[in-house]
C-alpha cells in the first residue's frame, strides 16, 4: 500500500488529478477500458504530454461530441452503480459526488435530490472524478497528503452567470481546509478538483516523510504565469 502527496501550488481540477496520475505511470489503454465499464457515449480521451513552464506533463482531454443531459445526483449514481466498476472504486466515486452535491445543496438551498449537475454532470467531470479513483486502486494508495490550497482571484463564467473564484460550492468544500491567497486573476481550485482531494486526503498541510518512488505531474488548462501544473509523488513512509 502507497502513501500520495498532492502538492497543489498552481491549484488543483479534476483534469490536472487525473493527468498526474496518468504520468505516473497509470496504463492510457487500462483506464480507458475501465470508463467503458460506465454506460456514458459521445466522447474520445485524449493524452499527450506538453510542457508547461518548461515542466513536462501529462495534459488530458475528453472531447465531447454528444450534447449530455443535466444530470441529477441519482442519475449519476445509478450510472455508477448500474457498471461493472469494482465496488471500492464505484464507493469512492459516490462518495466523491455526494460531498459535491452536499456542497451545491447548501449554496444554492436546494434538497440534494433536486441538485442538477451542470458543468460537473457533464462526461469530462464524470470521467475525471470517476479516474481518480480508478487511479487509486491502481496504484493501491492507503492514505493521501496535500499541501495547502491557493484560492486564486477574479471570477469565472459557469451555468450560474458570473461568480466570484473561488466558486460558492468550492468554497463550502474548502471549510476546515488550508487556504492562502494568490491573485492569480482566475480560478485554482474546481469544485470537480475540490471535491476529490476533500474527499480522499484526510492530512492537509503537512509534507510526509516519503521515500519518493514516482512522482507525476498533470497539466492544467489555464496559460498563466503560474507553472500550471499538479504534482503527485507515491511512494512509502520513511522508518525512524
Amino acid at each position: 500500500m502507497k502513501i500520495a502527496y498532492f502538492e497543489c501550488l498552481s491549484g488543483i481540477a479534476g483534469d490536472m488529478i487525473l493527468g498526474a496520475f496518468i504520468d505516473l505511470g497509470m496504463d492510457v489503454d487500462f483506464f480507458k477500458k475501465e470508463i467503458k465499464k460506465l454506460n456514458l457515449k459521445g466522447y474520445k480521451i485524449d493524452v499527450k504530454q506538453i510542457k508547461k513552464n518548461n515542466i513536462t506533463a501529462s495534459d488530458i482531454c475528453i472531447k465531447v461530441d454528444e450534447k449530455q443531459p443535466n444530470r441529477t445526483l441519482k442519475d449519476i449514481i445509478n450510472l455508477i452503480e448500474d457498471s461493472t466498476l469494482e465496488d471500492d472504486v464505484k464507493n469512492l466515486s459516490k462518495k466523491i459526488f455526494y460531498n459535491l452535491a452536499n456542497a451545491e445543496s447548501k449554496v444554492h438551498n436546494v434538497s440534494v435530490e433536486k441538485i442538477h449537475f451542470h458543468e460537473v454532470g457533464a462526461i469530462d467531470s464524470i470521467i475525471d472524478i470517476i479516474g481518480a479513483t480508478i487511479a487509486m486502486k491502481y496504484f493501491e494508495i492507503k492514505d493521501v497528503y496535500c499541501s495547502s490550497l491557493p484560492r486564486g482571484s477574479g471570477f469565472v463564467i459557469c451555468q450560474h452567470g458570473k461568480i466570484p473564484v473561488p466558486a460558492p460550492a468550492t468554497q463550502e468544500l474548502l471549510v476546515g481546509i488550508p487556504t492562502y491567497e494568490l491573485d492569480s486573476g482566475h480560478e485554482l481550485v474546481t469544485p470537480t478538483g475540490a471535491a476529490i482531494i476533500t474527499t480522499i486526503c484526510s492530512n492537509f498541510d503537512k509534507k510526509p516523510e516519503l521515500i519518493n518512488e514516482k512522482i507525476g505531474y498533470g497539466s492544467g488548462k489555464i496559460i498563466s504565469s503560474q507553472p500550471g501544473v499538479l504534482k503527485i509523488v507515491i511512494g512509502n513512509l520513511e522508518k525512524k
